[in-house]
């Protein structure tokens, strides 16, 4: 028995086994929490992604509209080539420098292939989100501004040729989608479908009509006449029965959020593309050019008469301040075209002060911006908001 007792206690005081074991066990745990600290950090990046696809919507596409924009803007300054820049308009070129102009349009193209990329995940994976929002009076006439931005961006690229054929296949991949949209859209409009338009109608429906505009000035530049006459005839004659329908406030009208009033300046952008879309089809700003230029100038005016329209609106940041750039640096772009063709000193102040209005807006929006980037993806988004519980079996 005590031989037995002294090899228990010999096998049992083994120390190297132990501590062989003990070894073993600490390395399985760092390894464990090395994977386990792998997991919740990709286990968090999928819960963000999830979170950015489900609050992002086609609205957010405003910032490539404005930044779009603010790049055709800078174009038209930087290489006026055929214009006299003599005078004022010519110490302004000399202020937009080519190097700053390839930044910006560096930066636009950066944020839009960025929002295309999100809103693409978004259609892989939320797709009854985006069937949703294509159902919403607001959500799908916002579905146009991803290729409008191309379209900007195409008719501002640097180094490209509107007669080379990069430019020529590009114009087609973004104007078809412009153009099947119109289809779907105008479609149920005067058809018994699942939308009319004295019901849905609001100023977000005008995006539709700078669509063919935008698309009708790409295809002047490249020499394609018939194919702007016709998606320029397409776009007035539905903008004229939309300016209509709005102008008489129906129950449409009256279904925007308020905090979604800052779209009322696509009034007057409207217009705006028109007259630079007809400039670019007949060559040269004339009378029906600045017909157009002069009613959206009046539009502009009678907004910006009426501040209160937007106080509530203002309270706080929303992706909906977007909404101001883009209008009023069509305006000024009009503006541009329009002194170059009278060359006179109201013209050629009159460009100054939309031009700087417009450089003033952009920047102050993208500093609001970034100083508000917690904000930028809310979760009372009004857009969001509806879209989530919005069935989509209608």
């Amino acid at each position: 028995m005590a031989s037995c007792e002294i090899e228990l206690v010999i096998d049992t005081s083994t120390t190297n086994p132990t501590v062989v074991t003990d070894t073993g066990h600490d390395d399985n745990d760092a390894h464990s929490d090395e994977s386990l600290m792998m997991m919740i950090a990709k286990r968090s990046l999928i819960l963000s992604l999830n979170s950015i696809l489900t609050k992002l919507h086609a609205g957010y596409f405003r910032i490539s509209l404005s930044l779009g924009g603010q790049a055709l803007l800078w174009k038209t300054f930087t290489e006026p080539a055929d214009h006299d820049t003599a005078g004022i308009l010519g110490h302004v070129g000399n202020i937009f420098h080519p190097t700053a102009f390839l930044v910006l349009w560096s930066f636009s193209l950066f944020v839009l292939v960025l929002l295309s990329i999100l809103y693409l995940l978004r259609c892989l994976f939320y797709f009854k989100m985006v069937k949703a929002e294509f159902l919403h009076h607001v959500g799908v006439n916002y579905l146009f501004a991803p290729w409008i931005s191309w379209l900007l961006l195409l008719q501002s690229a640097p180094g490209l040729a509107p007669e080379t054929l990069p430019y020529l296949v590009l114009w087609w991949v973004f104007s078809v989608p412009v153009v099947l949209l119109d289809v779907k859209i105008y479609g149920q409009w005067f058809t018994k479908g699942k939308r009319f338009l004295s019901t849905g109608a609001n100023p977000t429906s005008q995006l539709s009509v700078i669509g063919n505009l935008v698309g009708a000035r790409a295809a002047a530049h490249m020499g394609w006449r018939e194919s702007a006459v016709c998606l320029f005839s397409l776009g007035m004659v539905h903008y004229l029965v939309l300016f209509v329908t709005l102008y008489q406030r129906l129950s449409g009208g009256d279904r925007l959020p308020v905090l979604l009033r800052p779209v009322f300046f696509l009034f007057f952008a409207a217009p705006g593309v028109a007259s630079l879309a007809w400039e670019s089809i007949v060559g040269g700003f004339d009378t029906a050019s600045k017909m157009l230029f002069f009613l959206s100038l009046f539009l502009f005016t009678s907004l910006i008469c009426r501040p209160m329209l937007f106080r509530r609106s203002m309270r706080r940041f929303n992706v909906a301040w977007w909404a101001y750039s883009f209008p009023v640096t069509v305006l000024a772009i009009a503006a541009t075209e329009y002194a170059y063709e009278v060359k006179g000193m109201i013209a050629n102040s009159l460009t100054l002060i939309l031009s700087a209005l417009s450089v003033l807006v952009s920047f102050a929006l993208t500093l609001f911006t970034l100083l508000n980037s917690k904000m930028l993806l809310p979760d009372n988004d009004p857009i969001a908001s509806l879209l989530l519980h919005l069935p989509v079996s209608h």
